[in-house]
């Protein structure tokens, strides 16, 4: 228990004993979700376990590294079984179809590159199953991230893992302040390793399960797959283009190609005497363009679908800011400058990067105490 001026709280920030707290914890069927559900059990609290069915079954049981579906059901069942809590599985085939599959063909079909785990915590996740939550009468939901939210003077803030190799912000960039009040992270302060040992302390059949890779709803690992199989007529030829503007070849559609490609473009030999890459994919004239790797370093991103979890409004004197920023989720924070133009929020990095695209996420964090606060994120719409 922790205190708040004299008012005692429990571990998850509530002024109530823990089997007075009603905890929902969103059960993917792997080792994190599971252990944290377990962690909270073992803590006494008032645990109930949802799982989300996120796509057909048969389909799923095709790919063991997969989640929300076919097996993973079966193990957070077994999981909430041995710890003694109530587990559901809420059918959300349709909800997750239209707002995260058919988001991602379309994405790719405009030319960009989709990130489909942020739209599924965006919609699904932090939308639709938070919403089920507060009908269940919970105070709050638990998942499995690894995160931290911390308490600030202008309330809950959203801060990086303590295990920076496992830190899940960039994916968790567009949680509201509304989201974030209501939800918990109780692996924030772990390490996977430490994750791992807390499954065998509470003998969890998903102990040494493998984590879960590349994109849930892929079971070929193949993305086009997908594309071609719920927008089949979409796929169109094309041309690929030089940058200096001669047509070098043919493509087959392009949702095959994104930024920074380098091999598979199909192009006949002696195409170019330096190796090409694919530096802009043009929708409107269904054009592949490419050149040397130099021509794909940017540095000017411009942002929309701002979701801003600093204090005050993003929009305000936040023109010539210095934060940090990450444009992919494995780098490091790097130094940018925001600009505002016309209403546009643009941000420069310091340094040229290689392979950015539309699509993507820009995700901003504090520029002092080693960039622990997420302060948000945007969609990368342009580059420069």
């Amino acid at each position: 228990m922790s205190e708040v001026g004299n008012i005692s709280l429990n571990s998850l920030g509530f002024a109530k004993a823990n089997s007075d707290t009603r905890v929902v914890v969103a059960m993917s069927g792997g080792v994190d979700s599971s252990v944290c559900a377990a962690l909270l059990a073992s803590e006494g609290y008032d645990i109930i376990g949802v799982t989300l069915q996120l796509y057909d079954h048969g389909e799923a049981v095709k790919k063991a590294k997969a989640c929300c579906a076919g097996q993973d059901i079966y193990d957070a069942k077994r999981v909430a079984e041995m710890m003694n809590f109530p587990h559901y599985v809420l059918d959300y085939e349709d909800n997750f179809r239209e707002k995260v599959i058919e988001n991602f063909a379309d994405t790719y079909l405009a030319g960009s590159t989709p990130i489909p785990c942020v739209r599924c915590n965006q919609t699904v996740k932090f939308h639709d199953l938070l919403a089920v939550a507060k009908d269940l009468g919970a105070d709050c939901m638990a998942t499995g991230h690894y995160i931290n939210r911390v308490m600030g003077p202008e309330g809950a803030e959203l801060h990086r893992a303590h295990d920076h190799g496992k830190d899940q912000s960039y994916f968790l960039f567009a949680t509201t302040r509304e989201q974030l009040d209501y939800l918990r992270f109780p692996l924030g302060g772990f390490s996977k390793s430490e994750t791992r040992t807390l499954a065998v302390k509470y003998g969890l059949n998903v102990a040494s399960k493998p984590d879960s890779q590349d994109i849930c709803f892929v079971p070929t690992g193949k993305y086009t797959d997908v594309i071609e199989k719920i927008r089949p007529s979409a796929v169109t030829h094309g041309e690929i283009v030089h940058l200096n503007g001669k047509v070098l070849g043919k493509h087959r559609g392009i949702m095959y190609y994104t930024i920074g490609q380098r091999r598979g473009l199909g192009l006949p030999d002696g195409s170019g005497l330096e190796p090409l890459f694919v530096i802009k994919i043009d929708q409107v004239m269904n054009q592949v363009i490419v050149g040397p790797r130099e021509a794909l370093r940017r540095k000017k991103l411009w942002l929309e679908d701002i979701n801003w979890l600093g204090d005050g409004e993003y929009n305000q004197n936040l023109d010539g800011y210095k934060l940090k920023v990450k444009v992919r989720s494995t780098r490091s924070p790097v130094n940018a400058t925001f600009l505002l133009l016309d209403d546009e929020l643009i941000v420069e990095l310091d340094e040229a990067d290689e392979g950015l695209s539309p699509g993507q996420a820009c995700v901003f964090y504090s520029s002092e105490n080693f960039a622990k606060r997420t302060l948000g994120g945007g969609w990368i719409v342009k580059t420069e």
